[in-house]
């Protein structure tokens, strides 16, 4: 039998289980020095993974304040449906009492008529006019206190508290809908990053496994080649060497992406960057998805956060085209005032009905022309509410395509399920024959090498097909949007 290099398989399968093994599990792109304090290192299940992830994760504390500010949005709109009361005090102090000065005048009789006026020292005379000196009167004291009462209540506005109301209630249903998208986010990747910390475990146990073995087979084919037949040479144990110390090596990251893994689940729980996750299950369910196409996207229709958001923008804008038209019409709104002034004068203004009293009118505000201003509002409005329908009518295609090709993805990922079990069952058996006839040197250093080299991609390649199932199973529950509903109903 001709004896091909064992670099050969390296070329056609150590390659490609390297590439399989590191690009498994999603974890951070960062490296750590070292590994997490054993004090902070838990084992936790997927229920109480999600449960403190929920609790303790920081970006939901976020979205809930963007809810309660939206509200607040909305109490505010809400308030020009009340009256407005206002109590209103004051001190005023003047350098000098305010005067008026009646200016000198002379009355003349009527039809040339005379009075008598006596006069000390000139006796009676008779006068046909009197004249009246100017006269400086004081109107108040200087110093005076003030206060009132004053209330203001719209009655109508053409539909402009309605329009703002119909406003700020859309972005409070969009701030809802985006705290929506942050718990199906943070179910999502807890959910990942849990299960990618189960197969970047698993992904280790089969590199040190596959080492071993190889170890093994290494130790075999020196013994082989210094004490056997000479079928085994030392060129095939130098090849077999070389590729266990890269196998090694590929342990050693695959050991980094497992911590890597569970810092990445810890830090999504909420929890502090040197603390670790362990996630209780040791391997990956399979559970075949059972769910319709057309019953996904009608679903999401239902509950996508951003189907939602869409919806509650397009009211929100409608409400826009309502407070716009109002500055077509009238405003009407009833006032009155109470007030009480403290004055220590008694005469000028400084008068007992002056000094307290009420008032009550209705003010009426009629647009005539505003240069043609109100119109263009209206005309931008309307464009907006038609712009956002349009995006709407995108959106619509863009999650049935989305959620169809997430559906095409798990139908494959089905498929190559069994498949790649199939391969791994006979990858195993393969290489224990394998080994087994390579002790009684049956065959070649190059079989039994390129069996156990087999047995780990076919194993490497199950698990990523097993992950890979789970986590579009995740991305489609976040697509539809439904998943965090029976989380929290739970």
């Amino acid at each position: 039998m001709e004896n091909r290099p064992i670099r050969n398989v390296a070329l056609f399968i150590f390659l490609p289980l390297f590439f399989v093994l590191i690009s498994t599990p999603p974890v951070f792109a960062s490296e750590t020095r070292g590994k997490p304090d054993k004090e902070l290192l838990q084992e936790t299940g997927l229920d109480e993974c999600l449960e403190k992830a929920l609790e303790n994760n920081r970006r939901r504390p976020a979205s809930r304040f963007a809810v309660e500010m939206a509200e607040a949005q909305h109490r505010q709109a809400m308030a020009g449906y009340w009256p407005q009361i206002a109590i209103k005090g004051g001190y005023q102090l003047m350098d000098e009492a305010p005067n008026y000065i009646f200016p000198s005048s002379t009355i003349s009789l009527p039809m040339g008529g005379t009075i008598p006026i006596t006069i000390p020292g000139l006796g009676a005379i008779d006068v046909g006019s009197i004249t009246v000196p100017a006269q400086d009167i004081k109107l108040m004291d200087k110093e005076s206190y003030r206060g009132s009462a004053e209330a203001t209540w719209l009655l109508y506005d053409g539909g402009m508290r309605k329009g703002y109301r119909e406003q700020t209630q859309g972005l409070v249903d969009i701030m809802k809908q985006d705290s929506r998208r942050t718990d199906l986010e943070i179910v999502d990747s807890v959910k990942r990053f849990y299960y990618g910390a189960v197969v970047a475990t698993q992904l280790h146990q089969l590199g040190k496994d596959t080492l071993e073995r190889m170890g093994a087979t290494l130790n075999l084919t020196e013994t082989m080649y210094k004490e056997g037949s000479g079928t085994v040479k030392k060129t095939d144990w130098l090849d077999n060497k070389i590729m266990v110390d890269s196998l090694r090596s590929m342990v050693a990251l695959l050991e980094k992406n497992e911590l890597m893994a569970r810092a990445a689940l810890a830090n999504t729980m909420g929890m502090p960057w040197n603390a670790s996750v362990k996630p209780k299950d040791t391997e990956m369910p399979f559970t075949p998805f059972m769910d319709q196409l057309d019953g996904l996207v009608s679903t999401a229709y239902q509950f996508n956060p951003d189907w939602s958001k869409v919806e509650a923008a397009i009211r929100a804008a409608e409400g826009a085209v309502l407070t716009a038209k109002s500055d077509y019409y009238p405003k009407l709104a009833v006032v009155g005032e109470l007030h009480k002034w403290w004055n220590d004068y008694d005469a000028g203004m400084a008068t007992d009905p002056n000094k307290e009293g009420w008032t009550a009118g209705v003010g009426v505000e009629i647009p005539i022309f505003s240069g043609f201003l109100t119109r263009n509002k209206v005309a931008e409005t309307r464009a907006r509410v038609a712009k956002i329908k349009e995006e709407q009518i995108l959106l619509k295609e863009g999650i049935g395509l989305q959620i169809r090709d997430t559906f095409l993805a798990l139908s494959a990922a089905e498929k190559s399920h069994q498949a790649t079990l199939d391969a791994m069952n006979a990858a195993v058996e393969n290489r224990d024959l394998n080994t087994r006839a390579y002790q009684q040197e049956l065959v070649e250093t190059e079989e039994v090498i390129r069996a156990q080299l087999m047995e780990a991609l076919m194993s490497a390649q199950h698990y990523k097909v097993r992950y890979d199932h789970i986590a579009l199973q995740s991305q489609l529950n976040l697509v539809v949007g439904n998943e965090v509903l029976k989380k929290l109903e739970e």
